[in-house]
């Protein structure tokens, strides 16, 4: 009783220590009593082994963890642009083709029209310059067409002048400040026949109603504001020209193009404000050297053929003028719209 006493009193060690010192065998070790020892100290085999058991499953499913691949949204699998089958990458490719196709069908079909209608009218025009003296050609040499074609044409447009000033003066009108535009849109680096058939006919269109018929009575109103034959009166007359007439006449291709081109009357103003001056500076340098000869030496009725010809130039100026100053203030809104309103993630 007095050993269990003992035991009862947690002094083990008390227990087993004259043991221990009394029985030394040469093969004994205290490793044999380590058994009772942990049974002694109320230590627990099976919560030692289910210890062990939850800390195995914990680490099996840590790593199974880590070889699951994550959870990835919806969201984030549409933004992706690859897939492990490249599904993807083939339907994007074949919708970019097919769009590219489209476009390319479209731009050869422009090109096309606009082919046909240029070399159109200007087999049309050519016809009627070489063809003038068809109804005489009976018994006619090759070298006596060629010889009077120039001379009657001449001929047939003076007749024109004296029947209809107006509308001969304003089909010549038209006609240069489209192929004016035409020249403008090459000089910007298109190729010859997939230029802007709508930007053409609106340069032409202008020409057409407005230059022809305002050119027409400008002239003869500026030969009555100067009816004199002194020396002094072809330098002034060029520069009336070249600061109210060109001044005015600027602002309308410029504002009327504007209107053309459905934009707002503050834009147009703005637009004009900006390249006025330089519109202006620039004419400085190319009519008052065609204009000696103008009022210096052409008639009063053939002074707009001959500054039509010299149109070529200054409408291809004009227009690019015009469509440069409209196409970067399209491209600014269009940025400034872009910033302001950023993609939805």
């Amino acid at each position: 009783m007095a050993d269990v006493n003992i035991i009862a009193g947690h002094k083990p060690f008390a227990y087993f220590k004259p043991i221990i010192e009394s029985q030394k065998f040469s093969g004994f070790s205290p490793v044999l009593l380590s058994t009772p020892l942990c049974y002694k100290t109320n230590s627990n085999p099976l919560k030692l082994r289910n210890n062990g058991r939850r800390t195995w499953v914990i680490e099996s499913v840590a790593e199974d963890k880590e070889l699951a691949p994550p959870k990835t949204n919806h969201s984030d699998e549409a933004r992706k642009p690859l897939l492990p089958n490249g599904s993807k990458i083939l339907k994007a490719s074949s919708s970019s083709e097919l769009r590219g196709g489209d476009d390319d069908v479209k731009k050869m079909s422009s090109r096309a029209i606009n082919a046909s209608i240029v070399l159109g009218f200007g087999t049309l025009a050519v016809s009627k310059l070489l063809t003038i003296d068809h109804d005489y050609w009976h018994g006619w040499t090759l070298y006596e067409v060629l010889r009077y074609v120039p001379e009657h044409n001449w001929i047939a447009y003076e007749q024109a002048l004296k029947s209809n000033p107006v509308i001969a003066k304003m089909a010549i009108s038209g006609i240069v400040y489209s192929i004016g535009d035409w020249i403008a849109q090459c000089y910007e680096g298109k190729p010859l026949f997939d230029f802007d058939l709508t930007r053409m006919f609106r340069s032409g269109l202008v020409g057409f109603t407005l230059h022809g018929s305002l050119s027409h009575y400008y002239y003869q109103f500026c030969e009555d504001l100067f009816p004199f034959n002194d020396w002094w009166v072809v330098p002034a007359k060029v520069i009336f020209d070249q600061t109210i007439w060109a001044s005015i006449w600027n602002s309308i291709y410029f504002g009327v193009l504007g209107f053309l081109r459905f934009e707002s009357s503050d834009n147009i103003y703005k637009e004009l404000k900006a390249t006025f001056w330089h519109m202006l500076t620039a004419g400085w340098k190319l009519w008052p050297f065609a204009h000696l000869i103008t009022y210096g030496v052409i008639p009063v009725e053939q002074r707009l053929l001959w500054v039509d010809c010299v149109e070529l130039i200054w409408v291809t100026i004009l227009s690019t003028y015009s469509n440069e100053k409209s196409e970067a203030r399209i491209t600014k809104d269009a940025d400034s719209s872009s910033s302001s309103n950023p993609p939805k993630e």
